[in-house]
């Protein structure tokens, strides 16, 4: 890869990836500078600066990292919450992540050790959503507690914190974020009825929707 097309690629993941970051807070999932979002290119991992609102992120504010936490790029601390975002880089084969203060799912956090089966789209995250044991923002402690939350799956909830997603693509992560969020507000609904359990889905009924999304969208 040449320095120009190299530069491009750069400059292209960026905007992308603001434009994601004001998806987050255009959707209410974050508030003010809460939360944060990152995207690879190549051996470098693009992430939103710390405590700059998302509206005045500029082309001359890219920030990047390698995968040891060295920043590469830019003159903006990196978010806090780095150590979090390079875990799952170091991980797995994660494109972009997406972290934030959702209402509804940070709420569910407080309530369960999982969220509770409500819905098949469960299983697009593969399976069941875990919640990590809370640890301080922005530690190592943290990184790890989400780390063992993610096993096999593509989103957890952080214990009275939030979440984490992740996903091939920037879009990917923001979907699976918002799948998230909305099966978290769908559970809660049904389980504040006075006097109704929610029904569950079974494992069995999981694995069955997660073997026909494989296949969702493709022709037959």
């Amino acid at each position: 890869m040449t320095d120009q097309v190299r530069q491009n690629a750069i400059e292209r993941a960026w905007e992308d990836l603001v434009a994601t970051a004001r998806r987050t807070a255009a959707a209410g999932l974050v508030v003010g500078t809460s939360g944060n979002v990152s995207t690879r290119v190549g051996g470098l991992v693009l992430v939103t600066p710390s405590a700059v609102p998302y509206d005045r992120l500029t082309p001359e504010d890219t920030v990047a990292v390698d995968l040891d936490g060295n920043q590469l790029l830019g003159e903006l601390a990196p978010t806090s919450e780095l150590p979090l975002h390079l875990e799952v880089y170091r991980n797995t084969q994660a494109g972009a992540v997406v972290h934030t203060h959702a209402v509804y799912a940070t709420a569910v956090s407080t309530l369960v050790p999982e969220l509770p089966p409500i819905h098949y789209m469960a299983a697009a995250l593969g399976g069941t959503v875990r919640v990590a044991r809370y640890a301080l923002y922005g530690s190592d402690e943290l990184a790890a507690n989400m780390l063992h939350a993610l096993r096999e799956r593509s989103a957890c909830l952080l214990q009275n914190h939030g979440t984490v997603a992740y996903g091939d693509s920037l879009d990917q992560a923001y979907d699976r974020t918002a799948q998230l969020e909305w099966m978290c507000r769908l559970w809660l609904t049904a389980a504040s009825l006075p006097g109704h359990t929610p029904s569950l889905l079974t494992g069995s009924q999981l694995r069955e929707a997660a073997d026909k999304l494989q296949g969702y969208g493709r022709p037959r």
